[in-house]
């Protein structure tokens, strides 16, 4: 949510919703306005059951269990630096287990092979047939990516959770199980591929042992760097002087596997005062926990630490409706807001997908592409593709590139030798046939377009070259749309978390009401998005693009 209504527990009530309804992007009050705030147990629990209602009808209320008190560890560098939320040490041990698993299930499968010719085995257990050796390898390299894929899918390479050993030994128990399990089925369906239990059976014990050896090993060098080297600390900034955050900063000090280190403790959410630490000491994560900061101080704060990749996390005096996730550190609640699901693995998963479908749509389009590319030179001089520069994810500026469907002496880009007559022509424009509100524009029956410029904008036609921006990183398939530095300058502060991920080719206010809907109710949706996004909710927007795309455009 861009702006999340928080809900008091000390005493009773209504909540102030009309302020909350005054706020820009607050959507959570429409299911909330009727939860009062009581003080006794009975009325707590109630106010909880009318949450959990509202979750289910609000599907972008996520909540997933941490153990705070073993988050994983990150690097410090230098402390002015803008550095991202997953840092490098993170990401570096995370991709260091995938091999290394990799390593340990191969190994695994080795000594499965070789135990079978031990003669203690043998006087038990005749062997009954001989495997090759090199073909039993080539299948056990074949079937270790299987593994390792049902690790990664139970969270086992989670880049920023430092896991309780006994619990990450429970996780690789089950996961190891669930890959055998699937082997068995596949042998049992095709007996001719593989018979022996005991290699199967011996196979699964190596694995679970041999991944819990290494994955511990791993886990000492990191502690021991923590400790010893101070890579991998979180700088936190505490916001509260009361005897809970006391409590919570003394902690911090005296245990060091916590992974964290107090950069400041103050008293205020004022921006400025924040901004200043950040620029002086550097934040990583910033905890809360002061009754005095007023809810418009908080939306405000959550925004920054969303914009600016500083994770933010609360010790409840209020509750909150908005994506987090709830972990105890040290007995004490703690709830971190999150910004997006778009991290580490998800962002992965998200470039491969990009990478896959746009390839997908360059081959299928391309002969589209070919036809409208001749038309275009056809009808009216000037290049064929438009290049205009947008502000992608973090304000970088890159080219969205289209087909051009106007003059070219009325494009606007730096290529255009006419290109001030052309912004000239365009302000008067926007000022007499715009038909939206907001930092964006769009001119009603405009004149600038070309014969085949109407039809190809007209089926979105012109937006096929922009699957090469995808497949080249600089957008992805589903995101907020790429917007022009113009139209950035008149945002509100809010309106930058639409700068926290790549733009995209369409998005939840294309397939929602294409150029129609109002800046505000847009960046809802795109708000949405980002808080809520998964592998599947860009299948379903993909899909449901190509209905919308159908109906056309209406200016």
């Amino acid at each position: 949510m861009g702006h999340p209504e928080f809900l008091g527990m000390s005493s009773g009530g209504d909540i102030g919703i009309e302020t909350a309804k005054s706020l820009p992007g607050c959507k959570s009050v429409l299911c909330l306005q009727h939860v009062k705030t009581v003080s006794d147990a009975r009325g707590r629990e109630q106010s909880r059951s009318q949450i959990n209602d509202c979750r289910s009808e609000f599907s972008d209320h996520r909540i997933r269990l941490i153990d705070l008190p073993w988050i994983e560890p990150v690097i410090v560098t230098a402390t002015k630096a803008n550095k991202k939320f997953m840092k490098r040490s993170e990401l570096f041990f995370s991709a260091v287990q995938v091999p290394i698993d990799f390593i340990m299930l191969i190994m695994a499968a080795i000594t499965a092979y070789l135990v079978r010719d031990v003669p203690q085995i043998i006087a038990l257990k005749p062997r009954l047939y001989d495997f090759p050796f090199e073909t039993y390898l080539i299948v056990a390299m074949l079937i270790a990516p299987v593994f390792i894929i049902i690790y990664a899918l139970e969270g086992l390479y989670d880049i920023r959770v430092t896991r309780k050993f006994w619990r990450e030994a429970v996780n690789i128990f089950l996961s190891t199980s669930i890959g055998i399990v699937i082997i068995i089925v596949a042998i049992f369906l095709k007996r001719e591929w593989f018979s022996s239990r005991f290699v199967i059976l011996v196979a699964w014990a190596a694995s679970v042992f041999y991944v819990l050896i290494a994955r511990y090993l791993v886990q000492l060098i990191q502690k021991w760097l923590l400790r010893n080297k101070g890579i991998g600390v979180h700088r936190v900034l505490l916001i509260g002087k009361n005897r809970k955050m006391n409590y919570i900063a003394e902690l911090i000090k005296n245990r060091k596997n916590l992974g964290y280190k107090v950069i400041d403790q103050i008293d205020t959410a004022h921006l400025k005062v924040i901004q200043k630490i950040r620029a002086d000491k550097g934040i990583d994560e910033v905890i809360l926990c002061e009754p005095s900061v007023t809810d418009d101080e908080q939306e405000k704060l959550i925004d920054y630490c969303a914009i600016n990749n500083v994770a933010f996390k609360f010790i409840p005096t209020t509750l909150q409706t908005s994506n987090y996730q709830i972990g105890v550190l040290d007995g004490e609640p703690l709830i971190e807001v999150m910004n997006t699901p778009l991290d580490g693995w998800g962002r992965i998963i998200k470039r491969v997908y990009d990478v896959l479908v746009s390839l997908f749509g360059i081959i299928i389009t391309s002969p589209i592409m070919l036809i409208t590319a001749v038309l275009i030179k056809l009808d009216s001089p000037g290049p064929i593709i438009y290049k205009n520069e947008r502000v992608g994810d973090n304000g970088r500026k890159f080219y969205v590139y289209k087909f051009r469907y106007m003059k070219w002496d009325n494009c606007i880009t730096n290529e255009n030798p006419n290109i001030q007559s052309a912004l000239d022509l365009e302000k008067k424009l926007i000022e007499k046939q715009s038909i939206r509100q907001g930092p964006l524009y769009k001119i009603k029956d405009d004149p600038r377009k070309t014969r085949v410029g109407r039809i190809i904008e007209k089926l979105s036609i012109d937006e096929l070259p922009q699957f090469f921006n995808v497949f080249f990183g600089t957008m992805s398939m589903v995101g907020p749309r790429p917007h022009q530095e113009r139209e950035v300058s008149k945002y509100m502060d809010y309106h930058r978390r639409l700068l926290t991920i790549k733009p995209g080719v369409t998005g939840m206010a294309q397939v929602s009401g294409r150029s129609d809907l109002d800046f505000e109710d847009e960046y809802r949706l795109d708000l949405f998005y980002i808080e809520n996004w998964s592998l599947w909710l860009d299948i379903q927007i993909c899909l449901k693009t190509v209905g919308v795309l159908f109906n056309g455009r209406r200016n």
